[in-house]
């Protein structure tokens, strides 16, 4: 019986290990505002099929680009505090392990979107793996301090790819999602790269803070919040949404303004970390607004 305990207690670590390397909290994130694209897409529920299995399908590629960027970072993810605890850096999985699994989530997923989804869908999943697992990580990171606004393009292609799944076309609107994910990146990742420079400069990464000081950083935050908040108008303008989204997005936007101001003009410790866990609530909440506001408020829903 204790050997079986123990069996059972390996085994749920192992498995545990392997959705570590996944990046699940990122992972959920993207698949939120994936699926936000594909009811977006829609005036009723989206077909089940393009839901279940493109749902499915991104939360694979996007687990395997996870996967791979850790594989890539190993060596930079041991001199980081934040990172030194991944599998690959404690050495609970194996490269070969690592590699296997990364390999086989991502032929899963695309097979998935391209025979039970639509091609369209595949392919332009499989671009955003290529665009976050290689070019960001295995180049952009390496080689600029705009890497985050480069390779944020992959980061922001999720609701774009929710709304591919359901109706095989990229229209405008979703192109609009992109658009607030891709200006969201930056002022939310350099809020995180000012609180751990040290360890990004110790690790020779070119984050802004490191190659262009601290005080530049938080200009740049400032103005990226700035151009953010006139870009979540953008669903509103269009006729995309309606006045309760507007309304909320001008109080989630006027937060974020404080937050990047406070960073600005009157820096305390602690604030970079603060403004960095606001920016993740402030993007789960445009896109729950966005939901919430498609169903109840625009006319013919």
């Amino acid at each position: 019986m204790a050997a079986t305990m123990e069996q059972t207690l390996g085994l749920r670590a192992r498995l545990n290990e392997y959705y570590e390397l996944t990046k699940p909290r990122v992972v959920m994130l993207i698949v939120f505002t994936a699926i936000v694209g594909m009811f977006l897409a829609v005036p009723g529920l989206p077909p089940w099929g393009g839901f279940l299995w493109g749902t499915l399908g991104i939360a694979l590629q996007a687990a395997s680009a996870a996967a791979v960027n850790q594989i890539i970072d190993r060596n930079i993810d041991a001199r980081m505090a934040r990172t030194c605890g991944r599998p690959l850096v404690t050495g609970t999985l194996t490269m070969t392990e690592s590699i296997a699994f990364a390999t086989v989530l991502g032929i899963a997923g695309f097979v998935l979107l391209w025979f039970l989804v639509n091609p369209l869908t595949a392919v332009l999943t499989q671009f955003t793996l290529i665009g976050y697992a290689g070019i960001y990580t295995l180049y952009l990171k390496r080689a600029t301090p705009q890497n985050i606004v480069i390779g944020g393009a992959a980061g922001a292609a999720p609701p774009v790819l929710g709304w591919v799944a359901v109706t095989g076309e990229v229209h405008p609107h979703s192109l609009i999602l992109f658009l607030i994910i891709f200006i969201w990146t930056p002022p939310h990742f350099w809020a995180l790269a000012i609180e751990r420079h040290k360890e990004y400069a110790a690790a020779d990464i070119p984050m802004l803070p490191v190659t262009h000081g601290l005080e530049f950083t938080r200009t740049q935050v400032l103005l990226y919040t700035v151009l953010l908040t006139a870009v979540t108008v953008l669903p509103f303008a269009v006729g995309m949404s309606g006045w309760l989204y507007l309304a909320g997005t001008l109080v989630l936007d006027g937060l974020f303004l404080y937050y990047a101001f406070r960073l600005k003009y009157a820096p305390v410790a602690g604030l970079p970390m603060k403004t960095f866990g606001y920016s993740i609530v402030y993007l789960m909440a445009i896109f729950t607004l966005l939901l919430v506001d498609h169903y109840l408020t625009r006319p013919g829903m």
